[in-house]
């Protein structure tokens, strides 16, 4: 009986291009692809498949799959997937987090061998930390191009400055691009939330080449508003609809009437249209207008500033029309400020912050669209 080995990827390529020639181009480039790929997992990880090894660095955790366009044709690609690479990532943020604390060396090469499976020595730590700063300035400074869609947040984490405890205010920017993916911006920590520091927030943004926004979401923070209109001047402002439906609830003179209110604003927000909102505004308004004059008056002047997104295209209102984009992103950094609970100053804040946001940024890229920008309908 004939033996015969186990063809490679080399050879499986140069049997498909023998086979069908030109017309078997794509699935050429898939098994060149995809065998460049493994090997470089292979080399990232340290190790072989199954291999046991002292200098692995993590474990391969299956494939992806990715379809592109070629010149030759459609390619699907199984891209290589892997745990433990980002410990590198993780042991960043914990050098971060542990200098957040003052923890002592002893304590932070302790905490980042349990989190990260990795020994580090003090002047490691040190040389981390600096290089974590480096990359994050770096991050915060990168050039910024044309962006659809403007989103502005504002939180407050603790710090201690002065011998005291004070609130200290986390601008945070993000956006659609044209491509109809997320970016996150910019990030800026001061200890007020007030005009100057939002526009020079902003205006950092433009310096840094930021330009073509057709509309900003945000929530009517106190400075934003006039700083918004000097950088910005002219861009449409849609209030973020979520925080209006909040705020309304402080007009309620009942509290038997709150769940009848909120009805009522969430038929103006869900209106098909800017005609229909318009309508039932006046309407609620009117409705309103002698048992709870207060609400009233305060629904005439605020809820319009909350129906500028039905200029935009219908399908894009959805995602647009509160700042619930932000607000998710203001969860992740909870959840990794929360382990500071206090900070030294607003440097440390500022680093573990951007540490965050990075990350999240590098997801939105590779992610799923946000927005189809051309999509324009239903």
């Amino acid at each position: 009986m004939t033996h015969s080995q186990e063809s490679t990827p080399y050879d499986l390529m140069i049997q498909v291009l023998d086979q069908h020639g030109f017309e078997g181009m794509a699935r050429a480039i898939e098994i060149l692809v995809n065998e460049a790929m493994k090997i470089e997992r292979n080399e990232a990880l340290g190790a072989q498949p199954y291999e046991r090894t002292d200098e692995r660095r993590g474990y391969a955790n299956g494939f992806k799959p990715k379809t592109l366009q070629t010149r030759v044709g459609k390619v699907e690609l199984q891209v290589p997937q892997t745990r433990g690479v980002r410990s590198e990532r993780a042991l960043k943020l914990a050098v971060a987090e542990m200098y957040v604390q003052g923890v002592s060396t002893r304590k932070v090469t302790k905490i980042t061998s349990e989190l990260c499976g990795l020994d580090v020595s003090s002047s490691q730590v040190s040389r981390a930390a600096k290089l974590l700063d480096a990359e994050l300035q770096s991050w915060r400074d990168r050039p910024l191009g044309k962006l659809t869609y403007l989103t502005l947040d504002a939180r407050y984490e603790k710090v201690r400055h002065g011998g005291t405890v004070i609130d200290c205010a986390v601008l945070v920017a993000v956006g659609v691009l044209p491509n109809g993916k997320r970016t996150v911006l910019g990030v800026s920590v001061k200890l007020s939330e007030a005009e100057v520091h939002w526009r020079e927030f902003l205006q950092s943004l433009v310096e840094r080449g930021l330009h073509g926004v057709e509309m900003i979401t945000s929530d009517a923070h106190e400075g934003l508003k006039a700083a918004r209109k000097s950088v910005f001047p002219g861009v449409p402002w849609q209030r973020c609809q979520f925080h209006l439906q909040q705020n309304a609830t402080a007009y309620v003179p009942k509290l038997d009437m709150r769940s009848e209110v909120a009805a009522d604003i969430r038929g103006v927000f869900n209106a098909p249209d800017a005609n229909e909102a318009e309508r039932l505004l006046k309407i609620a308004i009117e409705k309103y207008r002698t048992t709870a004059p207060n609400l009233a008056d305060w629904m005439e002047q605020n809820v319009p500033e909350g129906l500028t997104v039905f200029t935009r295209p219908t399908a894009h209102r959805r995602r647009l029309r509160t700042s619930n984009m932000i607000e998710r992103l203001n969860k992740e950094i909870l959840r990794r400020t929360r382990v500071a609970t206090l900070f030294p100053n607003e440097a440390s804040l500022l680093r573990l912050v951007s540490a965050v946001l990075a990350e999240v940024d590098e997801e939105w890229q590779t992610g799923k669209t946000y927005i189809n920008i051309n999509n324009e309908t239903n």
